[in-house]
């Protein structure tokens, strides 16, 4: 099987999934949680079903019309607002005042859950987020150059895997873009948790691959090393894809059994795992080839920019 000699349709099917999610996140934006953007939550299950326009209508009644409402099951329902007040002018804090409102509807099976988050809060998730993820980024680069300093231009490898989680990364963004306009899936810290275990999956399915590889060179002396990277990807895919599909059966179960809570936690990983899989022998070894043969250079030489400023040159 030539899985290095597909690289091209390996890199088209990548671009037709991030290019979609990119658009989306340009024009849509991610549909942020309130650890992003401040605001109070309310997690609600009745002893009986309520229509939706009902909780509405009462929350626009007491003063948020900005309300989202999500139905979670029969007769759950998980609520997206504005940061709650602890104390009205009545003297009441106003998660009192909506707890009394929703009983007058149809009696509560528990109590109301309410979470809450300041703007400063938000803030600081946001730049610490950014920070971990940048953070996780150099520490992956740094690593893997000097864990595969034996070989020749072992910088290649740490920039190849850092491209392969960037694609990982890429795509779960995207999907969330897309789904954040389609379902109103939120983008919260959950998501972050999961986006840094993605990461983490990633680049170790990754240096799994690129160890085989290490081994095949100092074996396989005087082979091309297109036929190196094949022959490590196909000693090593079997692997990847028993340990991959593990993974994906529990995060599935869990989709299906587990909380709204967890939801974005495991979509992230859902989606992450199925991209780290593929990144790691599609992508990341794909463009350790394209590198070494220079067909990269060569691309970038055939674009119509290169080819007007080769034509300047030689009038020169």
């Amino acid at each position: 099987m030539d899985l290095v000699g597909k690289r091209r349709i390996f890199f088209i099917f990548s671009a037709s999934i991030i290019i979609p999610g990119m658009i989306a996140l340009l024009f849509y934006g991610l549909h942020l949680g309130i650890e992003f953007t401040s605001g109070s939550t309310l997690t609600v299950e009745f002893i009986a079903p309520v229509d939706v326009t009902k909780i509405e209508a009462t929350l626009n009644r007491l003063g948020h019309p900005e309300a989202i409402v999500q139905r979670t099951g029969n007769a759950g329902f998980f609520i997206r607002l504005s940061e709650l007040r602890q104390t009205t002018p009545a003297g009441t804090a106003e998660r009192d005042i909506i707890a009394e409102a929703f009983e007058l509807l149809v009696p509560m099976a528990r109590p109301l859950q309410v979470s809450s988050v300041s703007p400063l809060v938000a803030q600081d998730t946001v730049r610490n987020s950014f920070l971990a993820v940048l953070a996780a980024a150099v520490a992956i680069l740094l690593y893997i150059t000097w864990a595969f300093r034996s070989v020749p231009n072992s910088l290649r490898f740490g920039v190849a895997a850092i491209i392969a989680v960037v694609h990982d990364v890429l795509v779960v963004v995207g999907l969330f873009a897309i789904l954040g306009q389609l379902i109103d899936l939120e983008v919260n810290a959950m998501f972050i948790t999961g986006l840094l275990t993605i990461i983490g999956y990633s680049v170790h399915d990754t240096i799994v691959v690129f160890d085989r590889i290490r081994e095949n060179t100092a074996r396989m002396q005087g082979e091309q090393f297109i036929r190196v990277v094949n022959t490590s990807l196909l000693e090593t895919m079997g692997r990847s894809l028993n340990t991959s599909l593990t993974l994906l059966f529990t995060v599935l179960s869990l989709l299906i059994l587990g909380g709204e809570s967890i939801r974005s936690f495991l979509l992230v990983l859902l989606f992450g795992l199925t991209a780290g899989t593929y990144s790691s022998i599609c992508i990341a070894s794909q463009v350790l080839v394209v590198w070494e043969t220079g067909e990269g250079g060569r691309f970038l030489r055939r674009m119509p920019l290169g080819a007007s400023g080769g034509a300047s040159g030689s009038q020169t």
